[in-house]
């Protein structure tokens, strides 16, 4: 054994993790539990320190536990929320060594070679890692050691004292799960008598490998420092904010114009170097009275062009109550999406495209975003669902419009008019007009679409004409033979 490099690592292991960040915003006092659906069945998926003592564990039926213990309080758990809880703890472990990673789902590896001493040694820093997390109301379980491997065994199976902490846990008489194996191959170990590391230690290597493979031997070694085990950190997203600060407060539109334009010009820059455009800008202006107003641009596409972008906050600017000055600007791109870099002058000109997206983006800063709307076709022969309406900002133009039978440019809803026979009338009266047959075509016939319960087509199936009358009118007519009556329900251009 030796300790390679002469490492020190620190496992920081937080075994009630998802409990404790709900309780931390909402107290409970009592036993409380997260409960998790598995398969047809919810289960205990975290609990507190009062449900534990009552006889509830993990994986237990949330029946079952509500039978041992009636007053139990319970709520859904969130592995999204406690995963970006855990990404904060990561950055909030960086005050101690700039070399943090995650350890599973509920820990952090800490790689403190070299900056213990900042804190007064190992033991101080452990000594404040307990305490803060004590204050912030998180359970916390340390382990240090030489290797990954013994970090973690101590933590999770060595005592929490800091007696024990200073002198150090042999990890000889730890059990076998510490090792970070499956439990199936922790049972098998025990059976035969291993139930320590130290028993593990001492047995031949040859028939271990043979019974239970390499991985046995490989986290063993790990642990006593054979094999490295590196520590991975974890690195932080990509943050996309600038701002600017002025000596002299500014107010006039075309100061605040400028400064934009150079504020975007950087935040150009990163995000060409991640390859990504912004879809929501929010551009804060700090007065010199500490108030602040915010303008959210929202963006058609995602761009990141500072010349397209810059015209788009004309509308907003120019509201802006500047007050006494405003001396800080702060821009921040609050959503990006993917946006690859093109090769000019092989790739398709997109102008006409980028043009159209600037203009949906003027209007929607205007009327908002989602009032923008275009259609698009829709896998249906009725005429009132041959199309979708969705926002233009969030959709792309389709062309799969059927061409083989024109449609009416509007589309309203079936409106009685007099008439007999499977024949257009010659004369009719649509709307206090008195209108006349030029000519007729047609019929062509739709049938309903019987797997859906539509309240307008259980009359059956449908002829549709297109009439062009004496008067200039070109409608859009249908007869239902089942039920012989005729409706206008469209008109062309």
């Amino acid at each position: 054994m030796f300790d390679w490099m002469n490492r020190r690592i620190v496992c920081m292991w937080f075994p009630r993790l998802a409990s404790d960040r709900v309780l931390r915003a909402c107290p409970v006092d009592g036993p409380f539990a997260l409960v998790a659906r598995c398969g047809n069945a919810e289960r205990l998926h975290c609990l507190n320190a009062a449900a534990e003592r009552a006889g509830l564990h993990r994986g237990m039926s949330l029946a079952d536990a509500r039978a041992f213990c009636p007053d139990l309080a319970s709520r859904p758990a969130q592995p999204e929320h406690d995963a970006r809880f855990l990404a904060a703890l990561r950055r909030w472990a960086l005050r101690y060594c700039p070399w943090v990673g995650h350890d599973g789902e509920d820990g952090l590896v800490l790689d403190i070679t070299g900056s213990a001493h900042l804190w007064g040694g190992e033991a101080a820093m452990l000594t404040d890692m307990r305490a803060r997390a004590a204050r912030a109301g998180l359970t916390l379980m340390l382990g240090a050691g030489g290797t990954r491997g013994a970090a973690w065994a101590r933590a999770h199976y060595g005592a929490q004292d800091e007696a024990a902490q200073q002198r150090g846990v042999p990890l000889a008489g730890l059990p076998v799960a510490a090792l970070r194996l499956p439990p199936d191959t922790c049972t098998a170990l025990q059976r035969l008598g291993l139930r320590n590391i130290g028993d593990l230690a001492l047995t031949a290597r040859a028939p271990l490998a043979r019974r239970f493979g390499q991985e046995v031997l490989l986290r063993l070694d790990q642990a006593l420092g054979a094999v490295p085990e590196a520590v991975s950190p974890q690195a932080d997203p990509p943050h996309y904010g600038v701002r600017q600060s002025f000596a002299e407060p500014i107010g006039l539109v075309d100061d605040v114009m400028a400064a934009i334009a150079r504020l975007l010009d950087t935040l150009g820059r990163k995000l060409q170097a991640q390859e990504t455009g912004a879809r929501r800008l929010m551009l804060t202006l700090r007065r010199v009275d500490q108030g602040s107003q915010q303008i959210e641009l929202r963006l058609a596409a995602a761009m990141r062009d500072p010349a397209r972008i810059l015209p788009l906050f004309e509308h907003g600017v120019s509201g802006v109550d500047a007050g006494f000055g405003i001396d800080q600007i702060r821009l921040e791109a609050t959503l990006v999406e993917p946006l690859p870099a093109r090769q000019h002058g092989l790739a398709p000109a997109h102008h006409g495209t980028e043009g159209l997206n600037d203009l949906i983006t003027r209007i929607g800063s205007r009327i908002g975003l989602e009032n923008v709307q275009r259609f698009l076709p829709a896998d249906s022969h009725i005429p009132e669902r041959s199309f979708l309406i969705a926002p233009a900002a969030h959709s792309e133009a389709e062309s799969g419009w059927s061409c083989l039978r024109p449609r009416p440019l509007w589309l309203f809803a079936p409106e009685p008019i007099a008439g007999s026979g499977p024949r257009p009338p010659a004369r009719f009266r649509w709307r206090r007009m008195a209108l006349e047959t030029a000519r007729a075509t047609g019929p062509e016939r739709i049938t309903p679409e019987w797997w859906l319960d539509d309240e307008n087509w259980r009359s059956g199936l449908r002829d549709y004409w297109r009439i062009e009358t004496w008067q200039g009118r070109r409608l859009w007519l249908f007869h239902t033979p089942q039920n012989p009556g005729w409706f206008v329900q469209g008109e062309f251009a």
